[in-house]
């Protein structure tokens, strides 16, 4: 008989430590629910009483707390000190210029981040997380089972979990079937904790906190607490992710050139004052000088960047679900996966069942049969295993067997297990790894040896093996069964089945090498098996290692043995992730594609973490990028938007930090060789000004071939070698042009002096944007870009407002030396870049 509530009321929100000394049935009361779940409409009742199921806090972050918050940019705070220096001094022009520029960037800065996270938060609810209810349309309708999103879950709610489901709240559990739960979000524990659903409560093991994950086994549970009441809400807030990669070293980058900053101004006054005996009156010029050295852009080039890649990703379906990430898919050299499902179709054929003397024995794949069948029904999986499927597709009936407990495939133990009731006899009947399986079975030495081998010679042909054994259960002892106590089995043979190679592998394995990414296997399947498969789909498989002589070796020794290997079988999920950090030590930039509950260790190891749309729930959240399917193909489209949207983020650093570093050697040698300021402040901001609008182009630049075909990573120490080098080169062309102006055209006063290095300025800007980059097209706003630079610098000096800069128009003999300079100046970058991003491809920084 099915309990129900006598007359519908407005329960209270239990206290957790009221539901954890309750009985089943006390809670079920309390909460005014029952095994058949809630209604729809007082389910509709309660979440307008308590609210979405939502942990407190979790806001996106408004526009103008975002524009309040962009002002923290190290850049931004100099930028600032250096504005405040100069209102103090009364130099309100060269305020003004600083002012205007923290603006425009904060404003570009913001809006672009703005738009970014609500995409991002749009496309994450493509593939947010939803619970299966178990809700009734009215009080005397059956039940139903449905997914609804996680926010939509109300106290009294009853659910079901499986493998890779996150506990969407606070629950008590009903019935649970091999229940283990991984709680070290809240707990620290880094084992998983088994559960079950004890009438008599004992401690904590009949309840679930959400923020914890099911690693294996299945249950039914009824909501006790959500949102702001559940233990989540009530601990102190998560700790924040960790800076990325990418993060590290824009900071990085950004401290620097904020400590270059803050030293040049008291430099530059004081060589002034020792060799040219000025005074304050160079205050202006030294800060100008230092704002001309700051890539003020540089948050706003990043940010629109990524975002411009990631939305471009997201029409093919791939999510990216924070903006770093897509620099790291970039970077990927290294990609872990494993077999199934990747690189075979996840739809594996039975072949045959095979008994101990090696001959077909039909009896074999009864009991494999009877182990798929209670495993699917009583234990309930939310995703039926596919080998379990297979298994029964293809075998006859298995007669009258009635199942009495079971245990799902367990990703630790590799084994499966059903107690069933044959007649009046009791037995387990476990299927699983060969090696699992035989060490629980009572053979003698030369039989396991027998048995060993015949596995392996099957799995040399290509076919995935499971073990299978049994045993009697005494009629005196209870019939419950305990993952674990599997021991004394009887040995009866095996089970082989094919995977389908997937037909888009091949192609995408070689995609993939072209990219310069090395493929990994990391499987739980026989090492022949899995280096069989491989080289079926043209991959070279090179060294098989077997995760099990791993356990062994230091981390550097493993470092080198995966860092050789192709296929690494037989892995458990700590293996895997093991083997990932050992290929991060070495180096790597490691992405990790899975969709198990098993991946989910490994994923969290690697530098970015993928999966399919289809996933469980725990890794999708995991993830960091979410493709539509689980298809290589998809990863290289990834792969090529991370390296799209990087090149262009390095292109920007390279040509802002190579031009004002120039720039700023220039202007520092003149100010102290000349008898006047080089170039008035209010001249250096506004150039600045001009020079920081164009580069926005280059967030949309065009990919060069060199981009696409090699890891990508933004490596601070080698983008500022190539910026020192390039920014001389930069100089020697602004001194150039001081020889040109002052000993061939004669130029004696300081407006003609500031006119014409104004002109050659902003043209060898143009310049440095179109050459110093891969060789590829021009973009159309890169186009508009450098030749609305050119005509501001050719036509301003002759505009009504010139003087208002300081400006004076030329002789025409003056501009067509300039333009000599400047075509000197392209040729040799021309020549040096081409002969950099060809001969010796593109050095990435």
């Amino acid at each position: 008989m099915v309990w129900a509530p006598e007359a519908p009321s407005t329960p209270s929100r239990p206290a957790g430590d009221e539901v954890a000394a309750l009985s089943r049935l006390q809670v079920l009361r309390l909460l005014d629910s029952g095994p058949r779940g809630l209604v729809e409409a007082e389910a509709e009742s309660r979440l307008l009483r308590h609210g979405e199921n939502v942990l407190p806090g979790r806001r996106p972050v408004s526009w103008p707390r975002r524009l309040a918050r962009s002002l923290r940019d190290p850049f931004t705070m100099v930028l600032l000190a250096l504005g405040v220096v100069s209102a103090l001094i009364a130099s309100w022009g060269t305020a003004g210029v600083i002012v205007l520029l923290v603006v425009a960037s904060c404003v570009l800065r913001s809006n672009g981040e703005y738009r970014a996270d609500r995409s991002t938060a749009a496309l994450r609810e493509l593939v947010a997380t939803t619970a299966t209810v178990r809700r009734r349309a009215s009080e005397d309708a059956e039940p139903w089972e449905r997914e609804i999103p996680v926010d939509q879950l109300v106290p009294g709610d009853v659910v079901k979990l499986g493998p890779g489901d996150l506990v969407p709240a606070d629950v008590r559990l009903l019935r649970a079937r091999g229940l283990t739960v991984h709680q070290a979000p809240l707990t620290g524990e880094s084992a998983p904790v088994p559960k079950r659903a004890l009438d008599l409560p004992e401690g904590d093991d009949h309840l679930c906190r959400q923020g914890s994950s099911v690693v294996s086994g299945s249950a039914l549970a009824v909501v006790a607490a959500t949102g702001a009441d559940t233990m989540l809400a009530g601990s102190s807030a998560a700790p924040a992710r960790r800076p990325s990669a990418f993060d590290r070293s824009v900071n990085g980058i950004s401290w620097t050139l904020v400590r270059l900053m803050v030293i040049i101004p008291p430099v530059a006054l004081v060589a002034g004052a020792v060799l040219r005996g000025r005074g304050l009156e160079a205050l202006p010029f030294a800060v100008a000088v230092a704002v001309g050295l700051t890539p003020e852009m540089l948050p706003v080039v990043v940010t629109t960047a990524l975002a411009r890649g990631s939305a471009l990703l997201a029409r093919s379906g791939v999510i990216v679900k924070r903006l770093a990430a897509l620099h790291d898919v970039g970077a990927i050299d290294v990609l872990c996966m494993d077999k199934t499902g990747t690189l075979t179709r996840d739809r594996p054929v039975l072949r045959d069942s095979i008994g101990p003397d090696g001959g077909p024995d039909p009896e074999v794949l009864r009991w494999a049969a009877i182990n798929s069948f209670w495993t699917l029904h009583l234990a309930d999986p939310p995703v039926p295993d596919s080998l379990d499927e297979a298994i029964l597709l293809g075998a006859p009936d298995h007669g009258d067997v009635e199942g009495v407990d079971a245990s799902p495939f367990d990703p630790v133990s590799r084994i499966s297990c059903a107690l069933v009731r044959d007649g009046e006899a009791h037995r387990v009947v476990v299927k699983g790894a060969v090696e699992p399986v035989l060490e629980r079975c009572t053979l003698s030495p030369p039989d396991r040896l027998r048995a060993a081998r015949l596995a392996d010679r099957l799995a040399e042909e290509g076919l995935r093996v499971l073990a299978v054994a049994t045993a009697d259960r005494p009629a005196d002892r209870p019939a419950v069964h305990r993952l674990g106590e599997e021991r004394g089995l009887r040995f009866a043979g095996f089970v082989t089945l094919a995977d389908e190679p997937s037909p888009e592998a091949p192609g995408a394995l070689a995609a993939l090498s072209r990219r310069g990414i090395t493929p990994k296997v990391l499987t739980g399947d026989h090492p022949a098996t899995a280096a069989r498969t491989c080289r079926d789909l043209g991959l070279s498989v090179g060294a098989v290692v077997n995760a099990g002589e791993l356990a062994d070796l230091s981390d550097a020794e493993l470092a080198e043995a995966v860092g050789r290997a192709t296929v690494v079988a037989r892995c458990t999920p700590e293996q895997k992730a093991r083997v990932v950090r050992a290929l991060r030590a070495r180096g790597h930039t490691v992405g990790f594609l899975g969709d198990g509950v098993n991946d989910l260790a490994a994923m969290r190891a690697a530098d970015v973490g993928i999966c399919p749309r289809g996933a469980v729930d725990v890794t999708r959240e995991a993830a960091d990028v979410v493709l539509a399917a689980k298809d290589l193909a998809a990863v290289d489209h990834a792969v090529v938007a991370g390296r799209r949207s990087t090149g262009n983020i390095v292109t920007y650093l390279r040509i802002a930090l190579s031009s004002n570093l120039g720039n700023v050697i220039a202007m520092l040698a003149a100010g102290l060789a000349l008898p006047f300021l080089p170039m008035l402040p209010v001249q250096v901001l506004v150039q600045n000004l001009c020079f920081d609008a164009a580069q926005l182009a280059l967030a949309f630049d065009r990919a060069g071939p060199d981009v696409l075909r090699r890891p990508l990573r933004l490596r601070p120490r080698a983008l500022l070698g190539f910026v020192a080098g390039f920014g001389a080169l930069n100089a020697v062309a602004d001194l150039v042009t001081f020889a040109v102006l002052t000993w061939v055209l004669g130029v004696q006063g300081a407006p003609a002096f500031h006119t014409g290095w104004f002109i050659e300025n902003m043209l060898t800007q143009a310049v440095i944007m179109l050459l110093l980059r891969p060789i590829s097209g021009v973009s159309r706003p890169l186009g508009l870009a450098t030749g609305a630079l050119a005509a501001v610098g050719l036509l301003l000096p002759l505009s009504p407002v010139a003087g208002a800069f300081g400006l004076v128009a030329l002789p025409a003999t003056s501009y067509l030396w300039l333009l000599a300079v400047v075509v000197l100046y392209g040729g040799t970058l021309l020549v040096i870049t081409r002969r950099r991003f060809r001969d010796r491809g593109r050095r990435t920084p």
